[in-house]
């Protein structure tokens, strides 16, 4: 069993930045390919970032390419999103997934454990 519990979240300005963190447990954590995804109202949930257990191979969505940054540390199970240039339409739900094999996809139903989510709200 993993559980995620994410923090980080909170109101910004556009411009502004935010890093998020995702606590993991379990004592394989550097076997899980761990993702970002959010979730804004009205819409599906979408992929933003994620990581190999290795934290050398990393995927961006296009909309969050060279603005985000993921990144993980396998000695304290945690993984981070490092968010800058934030703009209004980044305002949803982020929620932190891990994934139990190795190979690295961007499908939300591909990812077995979920964090709550925390709310990131970008104001204009």
């Amino acid at each position: 069993q993993v559980q995620l519990v994410e923090s980080g979240g909170g109101l910004v300005q556009a411009g502004g930045s935010l890093r998020l963190s995702c606590a993991a447990s379990g004592r394989t954590f550097s076997n899980y390919v761990m993702g970002w995804f959010r979730q804004a109202p009205g819409k599906e949930r979408e992929f933003v970032a994620n990581i190999d257990w290795s934290g050398d191979i990393t995927y961006y969505a296009d909309s969050v390419k060279g603005r985000f940054t993921i990144s993980r540390d396998n000695a304290e199970n945690m993984v981070y999103l490092q968010m800058r240039s934030l703009k209004p339409e980044d305002t949803a739900v982020y929620y932190c997934a891990a994934r139990i094999a190795v190979a690295i996809t961007t499908t939300p139903s591909d990812y077995g454990f979920w964090g709550q989510g925390t709310q990131v709200t970008v104001s204009s």
